[in-house]
């Protein structure tokens, strides 16, 4: 099963490259739970410093980075004057800053991990739960549809807006919805009848 997550893999010969995706994901874990752990401005801008660092060090491209963050950044601004408003700039340095290092933190990850790799280690890391009933390979396989899945949701979605906006109901969320909803379900059976016309869906 070739491929890379979300289309984001850029091959590499960095130290972050060169960690595997098991201890890299456990890595990434640490780091959310630090980010949630800490509190305070001050320990949002030593995260957000060290994700910043971190993109360099995976030789990320900064114009690349930035068109993958900018939804993110106009939502951080909202976020960032509507706690300003509400609880003060120290809560809203602290709420905006671990959430742009824990986004740049997973963007580093997905640059620097090939999807092969990462369920390769998640069906490695369920394997102890077999005897409690958990199927590491079907697990795994359900990481690989919905990531897989996610580009085609985008593009249906970008091509949803495009119909919409040329009959000009663009500003119409019955004209997005509705045709996005009912692709993206039409999509799912088609692979469900894929998986079940393999064997896949049998116990």
């Amino acid at each position: 099963m070739s491929g890379d997550l979300l289309g984001a893999y850029r091959p590499g010969t960095s130290v972050l490259h060169r960690i595997p995706a098991g201890p890299k994901l456990g890595l990434l874990a640490l780091y959310g739970g630090l980010a949630v752990w800490l509190t305070g401005p001050v320990s949002a801008l030593v995260l957000l410093g060290v994700s910043v660092a971190l993109t360099l060090v995976a030789g990320m491209p900064w114009r690349r980075t930035l068109r993958q963050v900018r939804g993110l950044l106009v939502l951080a601004v909202v976020v960032g004057a509507f706690q300003t408003w509400q609880r003060g700039w120290p809560v809203a340095v602290h709420v905006v800053g671990d959430l742009l290092a824990l986004v740049l933190a997973a963007l580093v990850f997905t640059a620097t991990t090939p999807v092969d790799e990462v369920l390769t280690a998640v069906e490695r890391g369920l394997r102890p739960f077999r005897r409690l009933g958990v199927r590491p390979e079907r697990v795994a396989l359900a990481f690989s549809l919905v990531l897989r899945a996610i580009p085609g949701i985008l593009e249906t979605a970008r091509e949803t807006r495009a119909a919409a906006k040329a009959r000009g109901l663009e500003r119409s969320p019955r004209a997005l919805l509705v045709p996005l909803a009912v692709r993206t379900v039409g999509r799912a059976y088609e692979t469900g009848d894929a998986l079940a016309a393999r064997g896949l869906g049998d116990d």
